[in-house]
């Protein structure tokens, strides 16, 4: 084999080669093609950063792990860091290419070099393999491979062009939770289609988590059994050697939030987030009740007789860069719900005025704030001035003041919001309270993603790097509008003098009744006056820190 290798690799045959076999060699390679597991345990060597090249003496969950690629269509992992769960991935990828003719499998992560250190360890498993094993080699570089049978291995990252377009029997996802979601999703759009096409056809995802992003989404989805993936979990209490003194040591050198997340695998987002980490770990979306417009229309709740609802707008130009958004809110009492959003990254701004008026009427002549900032004032104009409707929600400008809600009768009035700091200030403070007191429902998971990663940036909110925010900002334009005079006399609904009732009621359960004593003192003798007094203007006001100053009145006068 010395002059005769793959480019005078001794551990790669050539295209040609033909091996004769024994009869022990044809009972072990049936046993092989049976069982991935046999296979990976028998014959497979890895590389033990202490002991160099040994065999891969497995651990039960691996196990597991293998068996379920092998077994199941669909898996989805949630691990934690350095429990092998990228060999045990090579050691399926390995089998699925030897003992399977013509097949096309993908090897992809969240960069290309990631991609390709899987190939190495792949390729360097291949080499140690038995020669009764080893299929002769067509193609073999840092990037792809092509065995004899036919069947082909690429590595690259999700976003990379090669993957596009193409058809492939088995992708395999390393670390998909680090992938930018607007890469995720793309690439899901493109190539998913290929998979889910064929019979046989596998994916497999596996990951430590990151956030609340789509492999989060997909993770709840596979627990809820709403899609065909098979969730897998290890806890990293079931790696040998890792008992609560590593955990100690582990989070004394990182972190107790780091801990959580690489190993404890809890999904954590950003801690600069608008809304509160634990109010959006607990917001819950549901899938909608049918899409329309091009499946960019999704609609949770179909329009009620005699209910109010208000859309917000925010545009974009239509380049497949940012969306042309709107929420579409029932307003009709609290908690407001999102009943549907539109979300769009395609359509043009001369045809978007369409696509409102549709849904406005469709949900009882909605009240409709548009952003108006740059090319919004032209769906702006078209929706006032061409298609004539009359909710348009009109704006005016009252010094320093700022913009206002007005009802119209002004001359210099806009026929929608230009977003200033002032206004975004006073948006993200309302939706902040809105979503943090259950005064606002979002039922939409784009939404909602949005939410998770609009986060703190110097003096203002906006989206993290590689992801959007245009429909967080539809809901920045409605928290803004919330606090407008007009807007609530329309309405009929002041969210401010309901959480103030709220607040009373709750004032009134954790209050302590306690009886008068007569101690034959004047009321103007009664240390207790200026307290009663107090607590007369607390009952009137609800403010928390005159309850604070009254508990230390009544406290010091019991002692």
């Amino acid at each position: 084999m010395a002059n005769s290798g793959y480019q005078n690799n001794p551990n790669l045959p050539r295209e040609d080669y033909k091996h004769n076999f024994t009869q022990k060699e044809i009972d072990e390679f049936i046993k092989c093609t049976d069982d991935p597991v046999y296979f990976a345990t028998t014959y497979m060597k890895i590389v033990n950063v202490d002991k160099g090249l040994i065999p891969f003496d497995m651990w039960d969950f691996q196990r597991d792990m293998l068996r379920s690629f092998h077994d199941d269509r669909f898996t989805i992992c949630k691990l934690p860091r350095q429990v092998g769960k990228t060999t045990t991935s090579v050691a399926y990828l390995l089998y699925y290419i030897l003992f399977n003719e013509n097949v096309n499998v993908a090897i992809l992560a969240n960069k290309s070099s990631t991609a390709r250190e899987i190939m190495s360890r792949l390729q360097l498993a291949f080499e140690y393999l038995p020669l009764f094993l080893k299929q002769g080699i067509k193609e073999w570089n840092k990037g792809s491979i092509e065995l004899a049978n036919g069947s082909k291995a690429l590595a690259d990252s999700t976003s990379g062009s090669s993957v596009r377009g193409r058809s492939f029997n088995c992708i395999f996802l390393d670390e998909f939770a680090f992938v930018p979601n607007n890469i995720a999703e793309a690439f899901f759009m493109s190539t998913y289609p290929t998979i889910s096409s064929g019979n046989t056809t596998k994916v497999i995802i596996v990951s430590t988590p990151n956030g609340m992003n789509l492999f989060y989404k997909m993770w709840i989805e596979a627990q809820e059994k709403k899609s065909l993936y098979k969730p897998m979990e290890i806890h990293w209490s079931q790696v040998p050697g890792r008992d609560d003194i590593w955990k100690e040591i582990t989070i004394r050198n990182t972190s107790e939030d780091q801990f959580r997340q690489e190993f404890e695998c809890q999904f954590i987002g950003s801690t600069n987030t608008l809304i509160h980490p634990v109010k959006l770990r607990s917001l819950v979306w549901h899938d909608p009740i049918r899409k329309d417009m091009s499946d960019c229309f999704h609609i949770h709740k179909d329009p009620e007789h005699n209910h109010t609802y208000c859309m917000t707008v925010d545009v974009a130009e239509g380049l497949n860069q940012d969306y042309s958004t709107f929420s579409i809110i029932d307003v009709s009492q609290f908690p407001y719900r999102q009943v549907a959003k539109y979300r769009n990254n395609k359509i043009a701004p001369l045809l978007l005025p369409t696509v409102v008026l549709q849904a406005a009427r469709m949900y009882n002549d909605a009240f409709v704030l548009v952003e108006i900032n740059s090319i919004g004032l032209q769906v702006s104009d078209i929706l006032h001035f061409e298609l004539a409707y009359e909710n348009l929600i009109k704006i005016e400008m009252k010094g320093k003041q700022g913009q206002q809600h007005t009802p119209g009768f002004k001359k210099r009035i806009a026929y929608g919001i230009k977003t200033n700091k002032q206004t975004k200030a006073i948006g993200c403070a309302n939706l902040k309270t809105l979503i943090e007191s259950d005064k606002l429902i979002i039922n939409d998971y784009d939404t909602i993603q949005e939410l998770i990663t609009f986060s703190s940036n110097r003096q203002s909110f906006k989206a993290e790097e590689g992801n959007n925010d245009d429909l967080a900002m539809t809901l920045v334009h409605f928290g803004w509008l919330t606090s407008q005079r007009y807007f609530k006399e329309n309405i009929n609904n002041d969210i401010r003098q309901s959480l103030q009732q709220e607040q009373m009621n709750i004032m009134d359960q954790d209050i302590v009744p306690f009886g008068i004593i007569d101690n034959g003192l004047d009321d103007f003798d009664d240390p207790m006056s200026d307290a009663k007094e107090k607590w007369v203007n607390v009952r009137k006001t609800s403010n928390p820190f005159d309850m604070v100053e009254w508990d230390i009145l009544s406290n010091k006068h019991r002692l």
